[in-house]
């Protein structure tokens, strides 16, 4: 059974930085990319970055880039998605997920209809 635990979220004030961890379990660590979204209560969710086992290539929305990166330990079977200069706008639940490792999912974070989300962490970022 794919799993997956993402933690690491917590208050922190505005340009602040925190690292969120998405442990995987139940799968072959390889044979998926993972990606990280978010959602604010009443939006829709957002992919905001991916990262691709197959390559090491990662992907980021035009909202994160440059103040997240997102990383990998495979001996751990785990993401890393590490945010600085963080903002109001980054509030939110984050989320990962195990990605289909092959076509444009990943690419272009288009994680819709994925069901393997697993449980949440919350991130505040205080004005």
């Amino acid at each position: 059974e794919v799993q997956l635990q993402a933690s690491g979220g917590g208050l922190v004030r505005r340009g602040g930085t925190l690292r969120l961890s998405c442990a995987a379990s139940g799968f072959t660590f390889d044979d998926y990319a993972i990606g990280w979204s978010r959602q604010v209560p009443g939006k829709e969710r957002e992919g905001v970055a991916c990262f691709s086992t197959y390559d090491d290539a990662t992907y980021y929305s035009d909202s994160v880039k440059g103040r997240f990166t997102i990383s990998s330990d495979k001996a751990k079977n785990t993401v890393y998605l590490q945010m600085n200069s963080l903002k109001a706008e980054d509030t939110a639940v984050y989320y990962c997920a195990a990605v289909p490792k092959y076509g444009s999912r990943c690419p272009t974070l288009d994680f819709s209809g994925l069901t393997n989300w697993g449980q949440g962490t919350q991130v505040t970022v205080s004005s």
